[in-house]
Protein backbone atom coordinates (compact mmCIF):
# COMPACT_ATOMS: atom_id res chain seq x y z
CA UNK A 1 0.00 0.00 0.00
CA UNK A 2 3.37 2.28 1.12
CA UNK A 3 4.36 2.23 -3.17
CA UNK A 4 0.26 3.11 -3.53
CA UNK A 5 0.60 5.84 -1.60
CA UNK A 6 3.64 7.09 -2.84
CA UNK A 7 2.19 6.78 -6.83
CA UNK A 8 -1.07 8.69 -5.64
CA UNK A 9 1.54 11.84 -4.01
CA UNK A 10 3.86 11.78 -6.92
CA UNK A 11 0.53 12.06 -9.40
CA UNK A 12 -0.73 14.72 -7.63
CA UNK A 13 2.78 16.80 -7.98
CA UNK A 14 2.30 15.89 -11.80
CA UNK A 15 -0.93 17.49 -11.87
CA UNK A 16 0.20 20.60 -10.70
CA UNK A 17 3.17 20.68 -12.85
CA UNK A 18 1.53 20.15 -15.77
CA UNK A 19 2.97 16.75 -16.27
CA UNK A 20 1.20 13.95 -18.20
CA UNK A 21 2.19 10.61 -16.82
CA UNK A 22 1.25 6.57 -17.08
CA UNK A 23 0.99 3.99 -14.93
CA UNK A 24 3.16 0.79 -15.50
CA UNK A 25 1.83 -2.40 -13.75
CA UNK A 26 3.56 -6.17 -13.58
CA UNK A 27 0.39 -7.83 -14.08
CA UNK A 28 1.68 -11.48 -14.75
CA UNK A 29 5.01 -13.49 -14.60
CA UNK A 30 6.48 -16.41 -15.51
CA UNK A 31 9.61 -17.82 -14.00
CA UNK A 32 11.38 -15.65 -11.39
CA UNK A 33 10.46 -11.72 -11.25
CA UNK A 34 12.11 -9.13 -8.54
CA UNK A 35 8.70 -7.84 -8.94
CA UNK A 36 5.37 -9.94 -8.33
CA UNK A 37 2.13 -9.23 -10.28
CA UNK A 38 0.46 -5.94 -8.98
CA UNK A 39 3.86 -4.27 -8.38
CA UNK A 40 3.60 -0.72 -9.94
CA UNK A 41 5.30 2.22 -11.06
CA UNK A 42 4.38 6.16 -12.43
CA UNK A 43 6.11 7.37 -15.24
CA UNK A 44 6.02 11.14 -15.89
CA UNK A 45 6.76 13.18 -18.73
CA UNK A 46 9.97 14.44 -17.56
CA UNK A 47 11.33 11.24 -16.78
CA UNK A 48 10.07 10.81 -13.20
CA UNK A 49 10.03 7.32 -11.79
CA UNK A 50 7.68 6.80 -8.84
CA UNK A 51 7.38 2.84 -7.30
CA UNK A 52 9.47 0.29 -9.02
CA UNK A 53 8.00 -2.95 -11.31
CA UNK A 54 12.19 -4.50 -11.27
CA UNK A 55 15.36 -4.30 -9.31
CA UNK A 56 16.31 -1.27 -11.44
CA UNK A 57 16.70 -3.27 -14.74
CA UNK A 58 13.70 -3.08 -16.55
CA UNK A 59 13.16 1.17 -15.82
CA UNK A 60 15.26 2.13 -18.48
CA UNK A 61 12.73 0.77 -20.89
CA UNK A 62 10.24 1.10 -19.28
CA UNK A 63 10.48 4.80 -19.25
CA UNK A 64 10.43 4.32 -23.06
CA UNK A 65 7.50 2.27 -23.47
CA UNK A 66 5.30 4.66 -21.02
CA UNK A 67 6.71 7.89 -23.02
CA UNK A 68 5.22 6.02 -25.99
CA UNK A 69 1.55 5.19 -24.43
CA UNK A 70 1.15 8.61 -23.13
CA UNK A 71 2.01 9.85 -26.89
CA UNK A 72 -0.71 8.02 -28.12
CA UNK A 73 -2.82 8.01 -25.52
CA UNK A 74 -3.26 4.28 -25.63
CA UNK A 75 -3.08 1.10 -23.36
CA UNK A 76 0.29 -1.08 -23.96
CA UNK A 77 1.10 -4.33 -23.00
CA UNK A 78 4.70 -5.06 -23.32
CA UNK A 79 6.63 -8.11 -22.14
CA UNK A 80 10.15 -8.91 -21.42
CA UNK A 81 11.54 -11.88 -21.66
CA UNK A 82 14.08 -12.18 -19.36
CA UNK A 83 15.04 -15.90 -19.89
CA UNK A 84 16.61 -15.16 -23.09
CA UNK A 85 20.20 -15.19 -21.40
CA UNK A 86 22.19 -12.56 -24.20
CA UNK A 87 21.12 -10.00 -21.99
CA UNK A 88 22.08 -7.62 -24.44
CA UNK A 89 18.88 -7.75 -26.07
CA UNK A 90 17.56 -5.64 -23.60
CA UNK A 91 20.57 -3.20 -23.46
CA UNK A 92 20.69 -4.39 -19.47
CA UNK A 93 22.22 -6.82 -17.16
CA UNK A 94 18.38 -8.61 -15.96
CA UNK A 95 19.88 -11.06 -13.88
CA UNK A 96 16.35 -12.40 -13.38
CA UNK A 97 15.16 -15.74 -15.10
CA UNK A 98 11.50 -15.29 -15.82
CA UNK A 99 8.85 -13.54 -18.75
CA UNK A 100 7.87 -10.55 -16.94
CA UNK A 101 4.16 -8.17 -18.74
CA UNK A 102 4.17 -4.81 -17.79
CA UNK A 103 0.74 -3.05 -18.58
CA UNK A 104 1.56 0.71 -19.73
CA UNK A 105 -1.63 3.02 -19.26
CA UNK A 106 -1.84 6.76 -19.74
CA UNK A 107 -3.38 8.58 -17.21
CA UNK A 108 -6.37 10.28 -18.81
CA UNK A 109 -7.45 13.18 -15.74
CA UNK A 110 -10.80 13.87 -17.55
CA UNK A 111 -11.71 9.91 -17.36
CA UNK A 112 -14.04 9.38 -14.83
CA UNK A 113 -12.40 6.66 -13.01
CA UNK A 114 -9.11 6.41 -14.41
CA UNK A 115 -6.62 4.41 -13.34
CA UNK A 116 -5.59 7.07 -10.63
CA UNK A 117 -8.69 7.18 -9.54
CA UNK A 118 -9.22 3.76 -8.82
CA UNK A 119 -5.77 3.26 -6.61
CA UNK A 120 -7.56 6.36 -4.74
CA UNK A 121 -10.19 5.13 -3.95
CA UNK A 122 -8.71 1.74 -2.68
CA UNK A 123 -6.33 3.82 -0.24
CA UNK A 124 -8.82 5.86 0.70
CA UNK A 125 -10.81 3.21 2.06
CA UNK A 126 -8.83 1.07 4.44
CA UNK A 127 -10.32 -1.69 3.79
CA UNK A 128 -9.33 -5.12 1.61
CA UNK A 129 -10.93 -4.83 -1.82
CA UNK A 130 -9.76 -6.52 -5.17
CA UNK A 131 -8.54 -4.89 -8.00
CA UNK A 132 -8.98 -6.33 -11.36
CA UNK A 133 -7.19 -5.94 -14.26
CA UNK A 134 -7.21 -6.61 -18.02
CA UNK A 135 -5.30 -7.27 -20.59
CA UNK A 136 -4.90 -9.40 -23.78
CA UNK A 137 -2.04 -11.52 -25.03
CA UNK A 138 -3.65 -11.58 -28.75
CA UNK A 139 -5.09 -8.63 -29.06
CA UNK A 140 -3.50 -5.13 -29.53
CA UNK A 141 -6.38 -3.73 -27.57
CA UNK A 142 -6.06 -3.79 -24.18
CA UNK A 143 -9.03 -3.20 -21.32
CA UNK A 144 -6.03 -2.17 -17.97
CA UNK A 145 -7.65 -1.37 -14.54
CA UNK A 146 -11.07 -1.51 -14.86
CA UNK A 147 -12.88 -2.83 -11.27
CA UNK A 148 -11.93 -1.96 -7.57
CA UNK A 149 -14.29 -4.44 -5.91
CA UNK A 150 -15.04 -4.73 -1.92
CA UNK A 151 -17.43 -5.07 0.38
CA UNK A 152 -18.89 -1.87 0.56
CA UNK A 153 -17.33 -0.13 -2.89
CA UNK A 154 -17.78 -1.69 -6.25
CA UNK A 155 -15.62 1.67 -8.59
CA UNK A 156 -15.72 0.70 -12.75
CA UNK A 157 -13.37 2.39 -15.12
CA UNK A 158 -16.18 4.33 -17.04
CA UNK A 159 -14.00 3.25 -20.20
CA UNK A 160 -13.74 -0.52 -19.51
CA UNK A 161 -16.61 -3.42 -20.31
CA UNK A 162 -16.58 -5.85 -18.10
CA UNK A 163 -17.25 -9.66 -18.70
CA UNK A 164 -19.61 -11.59 -17.84
CA UNK A 165 -18.81 -13.34 -14.67
CA UNK A 166 -15.84 -10.79 -12.78
CA UNK A 167 -17.69 -9.92 -10.12
CA UNK A 168 -18.37 -13.14 -8.53
CA UNK A 169 -14.68 -13.86 -9.32
CA UNK A 170 -13.65 -11.36 -7.20
CA UNK A 171 -16.20 -11.85 -4.32
CA UNK A 172 -14.37 -15.15 -4.13
CA UNK A 173 -11.26 -13.55 -4.10
CA UNK A 174 -12.64 -11.51 -1.32
CA UNK A 175 -13.68 -14.60 0.15
CA UNK A 176 -10.90 -16.41 -0.35
CA UNK A 177 -8.33 -13.65 0.40
CA UNK A 178 -6.04 -14.97 -2.19
CA UNK A 179 -5.44 -13.52 -5.75
CA UNK A 180 -6.31 -15.06 -9.03
CA UNK A 181 -6.01 -15.03 -12.89
CA UNK A 182 -8.60 -15.44 -15.19
CA UNK A 183 -9.56 -16.43 -18.80
CA UNK A 184 -12.55 -14.27 -20.10
CA UNK A 185 -13.64 -13.69 -23.63
CA UNK A 186 -15.11 -10.21 -24.41
CA UNK A 187 -16.41 -9.04 -27.88
CA UNK A 188 -15.13 -12.34 -29.40
CA UNK A 189 -11.78 -11.82 -28.10
CA UNK A 190 -9.70 -13.93 -24.97
CA UNK A 191 -9.17 -11.57 -22.40
CA UNK A 192 -7.14 -12.20 -19.20
CA UNK A 193 -7.66 -11.03 -15.61
CA UNK A 194 -5.83 -10.47 -12.71
CA UNK A 195 -7.95 -10.19 -9.96
CA UNK A 196 -5.54 -8.91 -7.04
CA UNK A 197 -6.58 -8.69 -3.59
CA UNK A 198 -4.89 -5.92 -2.30
CA UNK A 199 -5.10 -4.98 1.97
CA UNK A 200 -4.36 -1.91 3.75
CA UNK A 201 -0.99 -1.76 5.41
CA UNK A 202 -0.66 -3.03 8.69
CA UNK A 203 -1.85 -1.50 11.60
CA UNK A 204 0.70 -0.52 14.31
CA UNK A 205 -0.54 0.57 18.07
CA UNK A 206 2.61 0.79 20.35
CA UNK A 207 1.47 0.58 23.73
CA UNK A 208 4.18 2.65 25.34
CA UNK A 209 5.94 5.82 24.50
CA UNK A 210 9.17 5.26 25.84
CA UNK A 211 12.84 6.12 24.00
CA UNK A 212 12.47 2.62 23.09
CA UNK A 213 9.46 3.02 20.93
CA UNK A 214 10.57 6.27 18.82
CA UNK A 215 12.31 3.67 16.60
CA UNK A 216 9.71 1.32 16.37
CA UNK A 217 7.23 3.61 15.01
CA UNK A 218 10.06 5.58 12.51
CA UNK A 219 10.56 1.90 10.99
CA UNK A 220 7.37 1.37 10.63
CA UNK A 221 6.06 4.49 8.91
CA UNK A 222 9.38 4.37 6.20
CA UNK A 223 7.15 0.54 5.61
CA UNK A 224 3.89 2.62 5.42
CA UNK A 225 2.13 0.99 8.37
CA UNK A 226 -0.09 3.20 9.94
CA UNK A 227 1.17 3.88 13.53
CA UNK A 228 -0.43 4.61 16.74
CA UNK A 229 1.25 5.57 19.88
CA UNK A 230 -0.75 5.09 23.10
CA UNK A 231 0.48 6.26 26.37
CA UNK A 232 -1.08 7.73 29.94
CA UNK A 233 1.26 9.92 30.52
CA UNK A 234 0.77 13.21 28.56
CA UNK A 235 4.61 13.86 28.80
CA UNK A 236 5.56 11.19 26.88
CA UNK A 237 2.99 10.68 24.49
CA UNK A 238 3.67 13.73 21.96
CA UNK A 239 3.96 14.70 18.23
CA UNK A 240 6.89 15.96 19.60
CA UNK A 241 8.59 12.62 20.66
CA UNK A 242 6.73 11.10 17.41
CA UNK A 243 6.52 13.14 14.77
CA UNK A 244 6.08 10.10 12.51
CA UNK A 245 3.11 8.77 14.10
CA UNK A 246 -0.40 8.74 12.49
CA UNK A 247 -2.30 8.93 15.74
CA UNK A 248 -1.28 10.09 19.25
CA UNK A 249 -3.71 9.26 22.19
CA UNK A 250 -3.15 9.60 26.09
CA UNK A 251 -5.23 6.69 27.39
CA UNK A 252 -5.98 4.26 30.40
CA UNK A 253 -6.15 0.80 29.39
CA UNK A 254 -9.25 0.60 29.74
CA UNK A 255 -10.22 3.27 26.95
CA UNK A 256 -7.80 1.63 24.37
CA UNK A 257 -10.31 -0.49 22.54
CA UNK A 258 -12.70 2.34 22.35
CA UNK A 259 -10.28 4.03 20.48
CA UNK A 260 -8.77 1.91 18.32
CA UNK A 261 -9.85 0.64 15.22
CA UNK A 262 -9.06 -3.48 15.12
CA UNK A 263 -9.51 -5.09 12.30
CA UNK A 264 -7.26 -8.30 10.43
CA UNK A 265 -4.52 -6.35 9.68
CA UNK A 266 -3.59 -4.74 13.47
CA UNK A 267 -0.83 -5.76 15.41
CA UNK A 268 -0.22 -4.67 19.28
CA UNK A 269 3.12 -4.20 20.74
CA UNK A 270 3.28 -3.81 24.26
CA UNK A 271 6.02 -2.12 25.60
CA UNK A 272 5.29 0.64 28.23
CA UNK A 273 7.29 -0.96 31.02
CA UNK A 274 4.33 0.04 33.06
CA UNK A 275 3.60 -3.61 35.14
CA UNK A 276 0.02 -2.41 36.13
CA UNK A 277 -0.84 -0.84 32.46
CA UNK A 278 0.66 -3.83 30.54
CA UNK A 279 -1.45 -6.48 32.54
CA UNK A 280 -4.53 -4.47 32.27
CA UNK A 281 -4.18 -4.09 28.64
CA UNK A 282 -3.66 -7.74 27.91
CA UNK A 283 -6.58 -8.90 29.65
CA UNK A 284 -8.62 -6.57 27.38
CA UNK A 285 -6.77 -7.78 24.30
CA UNK A 286 -6.92 -11.70 24.84
CA UNK A 287 -11.10 -10.98 24.40
CA UNK A 288 -10.45 -9.67 20.79
CA UNK A 289 -9.50 -11.26 18.19
CA UNK A 290 -5.99 -9.27 17.40
CA UNK A 291 -4.10 -11.17 15.01
CA UNK A 292 -0.69 -10.12 16.65
CA UNK A 293 -0.34 -9.56 20.31
CA UNK A 294 3.72 -8.77 21.37
CA UNK A 295 5.28 -8.08 25.08
CA UNK A 296 8.44 -6.60 25.92
CA UNK A 297 10.07 -8.23 28.48
CA UNK A 298 11.37 -11.89 29.65
CA UNK A 299 8.75 -14.70 28.83
CA UNK A 300 8.47 -15.29 32.93
CA UNK A 301 6.92 -11.78 33.25
CA UNK A 302 4.67 -12.66 30.37
CA UNK A 303 3.87 -15.82 32.25
CA UNK A 304 3.37 -14.04 35.63
CA UNK A 305 0.78 -11.47 33.71
CA UNK A 306 -1.25 -14.69 32.24
CA UNK A 307 -1.20 -16.26 36.36
CA UNK A 308 -2.31 -12.78 37.94
CA UNK A 309 -4.99 -12.97 34.88
CA UNK A 310 -5.98 -16.80 35.44
CA UNK A 311 -5.24 -16.67 31.57
CA UNK A 312 -2.06 -19.06 31.36
CA UNK A 313 -3.31 -21.46 28.84
CA UNK A 314 -1.16 -22.90 26.71
CA UNK A 315 -3.30 -21.64 23.97
CA UNK A 316 -2.56 -18.03 25.40
CA UNK A 317 0.97 -18.53 25.56
CA UNK A 318 0.92 -19.87 22.00
CA UNK A 319 -1.14 -16.60 20.70
CA UNK A 320 1.08 -13.80 22.71
CA UNK A 321 4.63 -12.89 21.30
CA UNK A 322 6.76 -12.88 24.00
CA UNK A 323 9.25 -12.39 24.22
CA UNK A 324 8.45 -9.94 21.49
CA UNK A 325 10.47 -10.26 18.62
CA UNK A 326 12.92 -12.25 16.48
CA UNK A 327 16.20 -13.58 17.55
CA UNK A 328 18.98 -11.51 15.73
CA UNK A 329 20.71 -10.95 18.26
CA UNK A 330 19.61 -7.65 19.08
CA UNK A 331 20.86 -5.22 21.62
CA UNK A 332 19.94 -1.97 21.15
CA UNK A 333 16.54 -0.06 20.43
CA UNK A 334 16.86 0.42 17.10
CA UNK A 335 18.21 -3.20 16.68
CA UNK A 336 15.41 -4.09 18.91
CA UNK A 337 13.29 -2.36 16.55
CA UNK A 338 14.03 -4.08 13.49
CA UNK A 339 13.51 -7.55 14.81
CA UNK A 340 9.76 -6.57 16.18
CA UNK A 341 8.78 -5.01 12.73
CA UNK A 342 10.24 -8.04 10.96
CA UNK A 343 8.43 -10.36 13.25
CA UNK A 344 5.25 -8.95 12.78
CA UNK A 345 6.09 -8.74 8.71
CA UNK A 346 6.52 -12.53 8.73
CA UNK A 347 3.34 -13.08 10.89
CA UNK A 348 1.02 -11.36 8.33
CA UNK A 349 2.99 -12.71 5.50
CA UNK A 350 2.55 -15.58 6.78
CA UNK A 351 6.44 -16.49 5.89
CA UNK A 352 8.97 -18.19 7.48
CA UNK A 353 11.76 -16.68 9.09
CA UNK A 354 15.26 -18.96 8.07
CA UNK A 355 17.86 -17.99 6.07
CA UNK A 356 17.20 -17.21 2.27
CA UNK A 357 19.63 -19.04 1.29
CA UNK A 358 18.78 -22.27 2.46
CA UNK A 359 15.58 -22.69 0.82
CA UNK A 360 15.01 -24.46 -1.84
CA UNK A 361 11.90 -23.57 -3.08
CA UNK A 362 11.73 -19.94 -4.52
CA UNK A 363 12.07 -16.88 -2.43
CA UNK A 364 8.66 -15.61 -3.65
CA UNK A 365 5.73 -17.81 -2.82
CA UNK A 366 3.04 -15.96 -4.41
CA UNK A 367 -0.38 -15.62 -2.56
CA UNK A 368 -2.10 -16.26 -6.11
CA UNK A 369 -4.45 -19.34 -7.11
CA UNK A 370 -3.68 -19.85 -10.66
CA UNK A 371 -6.66 -23.02 -10.51
CA UNK A 372 -9.14 -21.94 -13.38
CA UNK A 373 -6.12 -19.47 -15.68
CA UNK A 374 -5.57 -20.73 -18.98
Amino acid sequence: MKEIKDILKAYDLSIKTGQKAALATVVKIEGSSYRRPGARMLITEDGMLTGAISGGCLEGDALRKALSAIHQQENKLVTYDTTDEDDAKFGVQLGCNGIVRILFEPIKSDAECNPIDILAFLEAEQESAVLVTLFSLTSVKQIGSSLLYGSNLSIQNSAAALPPGVITDAEEVLTSKSSTFKSYTLDGYNIEAFLELVNPPISLVIAGAGNDAQPLAQIADILGWQTTIIDGRPTHATALRFPTADKIRVLKPEQVLSNVKLNHQTAFVLMTHNYNYDVELLNLLLQTNARYIGTLGPKKKLIRMLEELQLATDENLSRIYGPIGLDIGAETAEEIAISIIAEIKSVFSGASTGFLKEKTLPIHTYNINLDGYG
